[in-house]
């Protein structure tokens, strides 16, 4: 079971001619603490309407369409499946977008960041496919298919048109996967030819990976299977100053959509009211950009920042010696001042 809460999101602060329900997973760990810290924020924005409340999952995934979610434990043991990987096989997540833009009075030894990394989320290494051959010997096989390599593709590319992004770049290893990798590469090959106003390059991983800690400002816009996915997402959050500042969205082929904080429970701090809650409350703001919100997300988006670039109120890991509720007053004070 998962505990959720349903939240009431309004498109105007007194009147809400269109009203969504969505589902916030608090998590686990410190899950609980930067969700209350969303809600707080949303609630001072004028986003969520009065009938928000907490209940328990009545089975084990979310049932609406759009869903913020905080960090999820997988204990380490058999038979104790990933929920994160149970909730993008049960709604056929198959897009994991990561943002990575610097973010002004951060610093980090790179200072222009803007890049998105699409990371297709279904197959790949990932898919599970593994077995014994003999004792000492086992096989795991990489999944690629067309069909999820041409949406993967063709997400990239409407992502890059619809948010003014100018490249496309696939990642890949064709040249030692020809098969497999080759497949990706030449779906995205065919999609780029429909999507003429976007530049398109290809790259191999370890060539990128070499060029990103180079200069990460050559990259726009980046598409590649899972396992490269995951690896490089986390590399690029590192160029920002980590997950704990970076959003996540992972988007469904039925119109579900879940965002994230991707960095870990922290267990070690929960319920010490140390926790960051930036990196939830910027995949919430993806979430309202998701749902056509831009003004709610803008105002969110630019009171986190602008807290973090006075330095005056910021948790442990961002500089400061605040509270999380110190840092979520700060952002509420300001997302008011706002309106």
């Amino acid at each position: 079971m998962l505990n959720f809460l349903l939240l009431v999101i309004c498109s105007k602060a007194s009147v809400c001619p269109q009203i969504q329900t969505v589902t916030l997973i608090p998590g686990d760990g410190i899950g609980p603490e930067i969700s209350t810290a969303v809600m707080k924020i949303f609630e001072a924005a004028n986003v969520t309407g009065d009938s928000s409340r907490w209940t328990r999952a009545r089975s084990s995934v979310p049932t609406h369409q759009f869903c913020p979610a905080g960090p999820l434990k997988t204990p380490i043991a058999a038979g104790h499946p990933s929920m994160n990987l149970l909730l993008r096989k049960t709604f056929d997540l198959y897009a994991n977008v990561r943002p990575c833009i610097s973010i002004e009075g951060y610093k980090t030894p790179y200072a222009d960041v803007d890049l998105v990394t699409i990371r297709e989320n279904t197959e790949g290494e990932y898919s599970g496919i593994e077995h014994v051959i003999v004792d000492g010997v086992v096989q795991s096989i990489k999944l690629i298919t067309e069909n999820a390599s041409r949406r993967i593709a063709e997400y990239a590319f409407e992502y890059a048109r619809n948010n003014q992004r100018s490249s496309v770049t696939a990642v890949h290893k064709a040249n030692i996967m020809r098969m497999s990798d080759g497949l990706f590469l030449r779906k995205c090959r065919e999609v780029a030819e429909n999507y003429k106003d976007v530049k398109f390059t290809e790259m191999y991983l370890d060539t990128v990976c070499l060029n990103m800690v180079q200069d990460p400002t050559q990259f726009d816009v980046l598409v590649m299977p899972n396992l490269y996915g995951d690896i490089l997402s986390d590399l690029c959050a590192g160029l920002i100053g980590g997950l704990g500042v970076t959003p996540s969205g992972n988007i469904g082929a039925n119109g579900v959509a879940i965002f994230e904080s991707v960095h870990g429970t922290a267990p070690d701090i929960a319920g010490m009211d140390l926790a960051n809650p930036t990196a939830l409350l910027l995949s919430a703001v993806m979430m309202l950009r998701h749902m056509g919100l831009h003004e709610h997300a803008n105002r969110i988006q630019t009171a986190c920042f602008d807290t973090i670039r006075e330095k005056k109120v910021l948790t442990k890991d961002l500089g400061g010696n605040s509270k999380c509720s110190e840092f979520t007053s700060e952002i509420c004070r300001r997302v008011q001042d706002l309106d």
